[in-house]
Parts: structure tokens; C-alpha cells; sequence
């Protein structure tokens, strides 16, 4: 059976780590891979707090949990030095990377990738490297929970 890799994430900075992360690299760990703004309502109510509570949850198992701030729109509003804040301000403690800006677009490069639709959006990488799950807005605590843990018994 063919598999379908999910495209691999194009980041151009790194807080909450000392190395670049990449798919490739994470092949055979299952990831969960959160969108987010920072000037996104949902994203600061729920999807970023839901994705620090699975990075809590999750720590003894293989999960590696990344979160990608995608800025496609506010781009003056949410420099580095914002996000350095934000992420300081919100305790997260998973890795965030920023999605690389796209070449004469406001999309940047891992959302167009996707083709997500917005913020925030929670997507589950599977241990073979392909897509189980794409979630846009918010989703229920649990279902997502129970999505990772099926993924991690596989």
C-alpha cells in the first residue's frame, strides 16, 4: 500500500528548542502538529492550551507535539519578539516553530503545504509519516485525545 507522507513543515525559527525539528527526522514517532496565531481567539482559548494540556499528557510516550505559529494576516502585529512573549506569557513548553513566510503571498509555506484553512488547526502524523487526522477550529478534548492514543498503540 502506498502511503502519502505529509509534507514536511518549512520553519524559519525555533523557540522551545535547541534543534530544528523535521518530519523526516520524527519518522516513526507519532506527531501532532498545532497551527496557531496568536491573535486568533480560538487558538488562545482553546487550541493552544489544548495542545500545552496533550504535550502534558502525552510526555512518557514517543508523541512529539509541535507547534507552528502560521501568520497569515497581522504580519506587523506578530514579529518573533511578540511570539517570544506570548509564549512566555501562555507557560508553553513544546517546541514552536514559525512557518516560513510565502514568496508574494500572505500564506506561508507549511499552511499552504496543508492547505489549511485557518486557525487554529490540529493535524496527527502518523508513525509511517502520513496524515490520521486534520482538524480545523476547535475540537473536543477528547476526541483528539482519543485519535492520539490510537496512534500511539499502533
Amino acid at each position: 500500500m502506498l502511503v502519502s507522507l505529509a509534507p514536511e513543515i518549512a520553519v524559519s525559527r525555533w523557540f522551545n528548542t535547541n534543534e530544528a525539528l523535521t518530519l523526516s527526522a520524527l519518522r516513526g514517532r507519532p506527531v501532532l502538529l498545532h497551527a496557531f496565531q496568536m491573535l486568533c481567539p480560538g487558538c488562545v482559548a482553546h487550541g493552544t492550551p489544548q495542545t500545552q494540556r496533550a504535550h502534558e499528557l502525552f510526555k512518557n510516550t514517543d508523541l512529539q507535539v509541535i507547534g507552528l505559529h502560521t501568520v497569515f494576516e497581522h504580519h506587523a502585529a506578530m514579529t518573533p519578539v511578540s511570539l517570544q512573549a506570548f509564549i512566555h506569557e501562555y507557560r508553553l513548553t513544546f517546541p514552536i516553530g514559525v512557518d516560513e513566510a510565502g514568496e508574494e503571498t500572505p500564506i506561508p509555506l507549511t499552511m499552504g503545504r496543508y492547505r489549511m484553512q485557518g486557525t487554529p488547526t490540529s493535524i496527527l502524523i502518523g508513525r509511517n509519516g502520513s496524515i490520521v487526522h486534520h482538524g480545523f477550529g476547535q475540537q473536543s478534548d477528547m476526541a483528539l485525545g482519543a485519535i492520539i492514543a490510537a496512534e500511539l498503540a499502533a
